[in-house]
């Protein structure tokens, strides 16, 4: 009895320091998720705040923004510059247009246009009238994009004059009496008689407001835009996207970038994109402040745009990031405006080095997709994360597991099923309100119902529940952050063993040349599975002769187990994008290491002499029995 008493005693201190030392860590957890969600309700304020039933559109906030900023800038580009009050005006020659051609709410014209002032004042234009505008992607070609002409089932075509031949080679037949084309004045272009010119029929049309009575059943919650999806696994499929979406966005993006009357946001990104078409217009409409708009993205002119047009912010992508890294270091890398960037898709291998070169105090990183009904957003700037979630029960996204072999979602006794664990990989999901009338959550789907439902999971949690499948494969930590894995489709198995293609990929990224490492698994006669592939994009300066194989093999070697090492290794000029920026793999799958039809240089994996050796016809005949 003494001895235990006395142990008691000696070990009391011991015991309260450790108790101590446990508070002071779950006190800090919790302050640090509480700063987190302190910023997210202001996020989350301005996004419940705008409902499918309201009567203001975009429309209002233009025609508003007109009045009370008339004179300040909202568009530059080029030597071109628009304010708000002659952007408006613009938009309202279009409007008049549209109105005297027939044009009605839920009625649907497709645009297909470069980057250029023209894209933004058609759809401006055509939206204070309820017409929907069909965002066409300019890289779609033939049946892709006569696919998506008649997926949108527009009744006149609006078309830069600088996309008119890729519509012509196309099979697509324009509605009679429906394609107009509006002049690229950078361009030399001659029209064929038969052609009508839209830019010249404008100048007819007044520059009024057009009568609000021509919109008045117009609500938030139907279509502003068709955005179509990337394809990557088949046709682009046309989604809705309504004026609440492209308000909400917006509105929420403005409580936390600190953008304000004399801030300039860049956009190089596509406007059929969903981020530069319509996060961008929304959040600078919102703020009050201008875009400086390019044409196409050009990592050698990014910087001295931004030096030129003033820009505090711009909206990325990975890839942008990536290639912005491969330009030759400048002196003036850090003399700019530029505080703060919005984006998805920048690596933890290249987020520091990003912000220490130049020099970019702010980086918000966020995960989310055109059609998507849930994001995750990091305002903590920590390196890596696409997010955080501080407090689950706030949120209305879940990640459950997912079985990759079987394509399924495992389900537990009761037939639910079964959320994840920190540090385990699965499917992130989003809830679906039951109630139609409210705005945050909901799932506006595609125009084809068939293709809405198989983006819907049922009784996930509960009987009679609906959530949006992302297909996207996420893993949180401990702290409710949260980081990308994968896409469904994209992991593959090789030796018994499931392979990230974006972990392989990060580790891939960083040898010395490597712009950006597309990961993919492909076929091989006589052997279970998929052996691992990737297509290398290499810096324009460098040789691919010269490519060091056993370098390469070096590399790969010390940061990945011999299972998850590229089999095959395919040396590209740049890298094969889909239009939305999303790297092609299912055409890179098709064609895999057959040199027949790939010009690519191949190279494969040679374990004995710890190289990637040129791929031979020779060596293709001993794939079969070779041993990785």
């Amino acid at each position: 009895m003494l001895h235990r008493l006395c142990s008691t005693k000696s070990h009391a201190p011991l015991h309260r320091a450790t108790s101590l030392r446990n508070f002071a860590s779950v006190q800090a957890m919790l302050w640090s998720r509480l700063k987190t969600q302190a910023q997210l309700f202001k996020l989350i304020r301005n996004t419940i705040r705008h409902k499918p039933g309201d009567s203001d559109t975009f429309a209002d906030l233009l025609e508003k923004r007109a009045v009370e900023q008339a004179s300040d800038t909202f568009l530059l580009f080029e030597q071109h510059s628009f304010t708000y009050a002659e952007f408006n005006a613009y938009a309202n020659r279009i409007a008049h247009w549209a109105d005297h051609a027939g044009m009605r709410p839920g009625d649907c014209v497709a645009l297909l246009m470069e980057n250029r002032p023209e894209y933004l004042l058609v759809w401006a234009g055509l939206a204070k009238l309820g017409v929907i505008t069909a965002l066409l992607n300019t890289n779609l070609l033939d049946e892709a994009l006569a696919h998506a002409l008649h997926a949108c089932n527009a009744k006149h075509w609006i078309v830069g004059s600088e996309c008119l031949a890729q519509l012509t080679d196309s099979s697509a037949s324009p509605p009679e009496d429906g394609l107009w084309v509006i002049p690229d004045s950078t361009a030399q272009t001659t029209l064929l008689s038969d052609v009508r010119n839209l830019a010249e029929r404008l100048l007819e049309m007044p520059i009024t407001n057009p009568d609000p009575q021509l919109r008045k059943n117009l609500r938030k919650g139907d279509d502003l835009f068709y955005v179509f999806t990337s394809g990557t696994t088949g046709l682009p499929k046309p989604s809705h996207f309504s004026h609440m979406r492209f308000l909400s966005q917006g509105d929420a993006m403005k409580s936390v970038t600190g953008y304000a009357p004399g801030d300039v946001i860049y956009c190089a990104l596509p406007l059929y994109h969903g981020a530069g078409g319509a996060l961008v217009p929304s959040l600078a409409l919102h703020c009050g402040c201008a875009i400086a708009l390019r044409r196409k993205f050009s990592a050698s002119e990014f910087w001295n745009d931004c030096r030129h047009y003033r820009v505090t912010g711009f909206q990325y992508i990975g890839e942008f990031c990536r290639y912005l890294l491969h330009q030759p270091r400048r002196t003036n890398d850090r003399e700019h405006h530029v505080r703060i960037m919005l984006g998805a898709g920048l690596g933890p291998e290249i987020w520091r080095e990003f912000q220490e070169r130049f020099g970019v105090s702010r980086i918000i990183e966020s995960y989310g997709s055109t059609e998507a009904n849930t994001s995750v957003i990091n305002l903590d700037g920590k390196a890596g994360s696409i997010g955080r979630i501080p407090f689950k029960a706030l949120h209305n996204g879940r990640l459950i597991q997912y079985d990759a072999a079987s394509d399924t979602h495992p389900r537990n006794t009761k037939g639910f099923c079964i959320e994840c664990v920190p540090g385990e990989v699965g499917e992130f999901l989003g809830r679906i309100p039951a109630d139609s009338r409210v705005g945050a959550g909901r799932f506006e789907g595609y125009t084809s119902k068939a293709e809405t439902e198989k983006k819907i999971l049922r009784d996930v949690f509960h009987k009679g529940d609906a959530w949006f499948r992302s297909g996207d494969l996420l893993r949180s930590d401990a702290d409710g952050f949260f980081y990308f894995v994968d896409r469904i489709g994209d992991t593959f198995r090789w030796k018994s063993e499931n392979i990230s293609t974006q972990q392989v990929a990060e580790i891939l990224s960083p040898f010395p040349g490597v712009v950006v490492a597309n990961v993919y698994g492909v076929a091989i006669p006589g052997h279970d599975g998929r052996a691992g592939m990737t297509a290398l994009a290499l810096r324009t300066d460098m040789d691919p002769v010269h490519f060091d194989g056993k370098a390469f093999y070096a590399h790969c070697r010390a940061k990945l187990p011999l299972y998850a090492m590229p089999v095959f290794v395919r040396l590209q000029s740049e890298a094969s994008l889909t239009g939305t920026f999303k790297l092609r793999k299912v055409e890179l799958r098709k064609e895999g290491f057959d040199l027949a039809h790939v010009r690519d240089p191949l190279f494969v994996r040679d374990d004995r002499e710890q190289a990637f050796v040129q791929l031979t016809l020779d060596r293709v005949e001993r794939l079969a029995t070779e041993r990785f």
